[in-house]
C-alpha cells in the first residue's frame, strides 16, 4: 500500500511534461503562429511547455522541423526594420521635435538602435516605441 501511495506523489513528475516544437521548417525573424508548432510528449531543458507562451514571438535563429522551441531563442517581434525610414522624435521638455530618418538596425519595442537623420546625415541612438516611432533622448 505504501507503494502505491510514493507511485501517485512521484507521477506528476515522472513524465508527463511537455515540449513546444516546430511543426515545420521556420526561418529567422518569423513571427510565431498557432500552425507552426504542437506539443511533443517529452520535456526537454530550455524548450517552452505552453503553446500560448511561444505564439506571437520571433525567432532568432532558424528551426527546423520536430526542433524544440527554446525559450533562449525567442525574443519580442521587430517594429522597425533596417533601412526602414522611421521618425525620430525628440524631446525636450515641453518641445518635441520629429524628422525623417533611416534605421540602420533592426528593433523591437524598447530596443537601443542606431538612426541616421536623413536631413543631416547625421547618426544617433534611440529607443524604438510604440508604433514604430525612434525616441532620441537629448542626453545621447
Amino acid at each position: 500500500m505504501r507503494w502505491l501511495v510514493l507511485i501517485a506523489m512521484c507521477a506528476p513528475s515522472l513524465g508527463w511534461a511537455e515540449s513546444v516544437i516546430a511543426q515545420r521548417s521556420l526561418r529567422a525573424h518569423t513571427v510565431v503562429g498557432p500552425d507552426d508548432v504542437t506539443l511533443l510528449d517529452k520535456q526537454v531543458d530550455g524548450a517552452a511547455r505552453d503553446l500560448a507562451v511561444v505564439e506571437g514571438l520571433e525567432l532568432r535563429t532558424a528551426v527546423y522541423k520536430g526542433q524544440p522551441i527554446l525559450l533562449s531563442n525567442l525574443t519580442a517581434p521587430a517594429l522597425v526594420e533596417r533601412n526602414q525610414i522611421v521618425t525620430l522624435l525628440f524631446d525636450s521638455g515641453a518641445v518635441t521635435i520629429s524628422v525623417q530618418g533611416r534605421a540602420l538596425e533592426r528593433g523591437g519595442l524598447g530596443d537601443q538602435i542606431r538612426v541616421m537623420n536623413t536631413v543631416s546625415r547625421m547618426t544617433v541612438q534611440g529607443v524604438v516605441a510604440a508604433g514604430g516611432f525612434v525616441r532620441v533622448n537629448p542626453d545621447t
